[in-house]
């Protein structure tokens, strides 16, 4: 038989891999961990919920619909373009300031004002509830529901309405951004 001095290092390269998707794995359920958990509060409820209860939140919309407008006063256009290859639709975006005052009316269809509606408002930001600001109860004054807030942090916002009046609820969403 030939004495070969050849080292092998496979076994150590098995060993190195072995460490490698241990460590991986470690990583990975680590940052897991520590990502917090964000749930939607598109119809301002949790999501749960607004799954049970959807069939109920459509009809309601309807109802509003069929009764009652909301008119934004007020809101200045951004300038800000999104990305030319998103394919989700949207609206005119918000141009909001450090310190805003939103203002919407709500009237009837033959344009009569609404002034005993239940109003309220979220700000919120579309990947995190940490930055969110909800007021539960807007006065209305002529028709005119006014929301005043101040902002710190750069970038983009979703404003949220939500009125109820009767058996009729009706949601109404912007996009908004805040330029640096």
């Amino acid at each position: 038989m030939a004495d070969t001095k050849e080292k092998s290092y496979w076994p150590h390269m098995i060993l190195g891999f072995l460490g490698i998707g241990i460590m991986l794995g470690y990583w990975t359920v680590s940052s897991a961990i520590h990502m917090p958990v964000n749930e939607s509060n598109r119809y301002q409820k949790k999501y749960q919920q607004a799954d049970m209860d959807i069939n109920d939140i459509i009809e309601a919309q309807q109802r509003f619909d069929a009764r009652y407008r909301v008119v934004p006063e007020g809101f200045k256009k951004s300038s800000f373009k999104l990305n030319e290859f998103v394919k989700r639709k949207h609206g005119d975006i918000v141009a909001l300031a450090k310190e805003n005052q939103l203002t919407y009316r709500i009237q009837t269809l033959s344009g009569d004002e609404v002034n005993d509606a239940n109003v309220s408002f979220l700000l919120t930001r579309p990947h995190t509830v940490k930055d969110d600001q909800k007021f539960a109860s807007l006065p209305a004054k002529q028709g005119l529901y006014s929301v005043t807030f101040s902002l710190d942090k750069p970038g983009r916002y979703t404003l949220r309405l939500r009125v109820q009046k009767g058996d009729a609820v009706g949601f109404m969403e912007h996009e908004a951004y805040l330029v640096p």
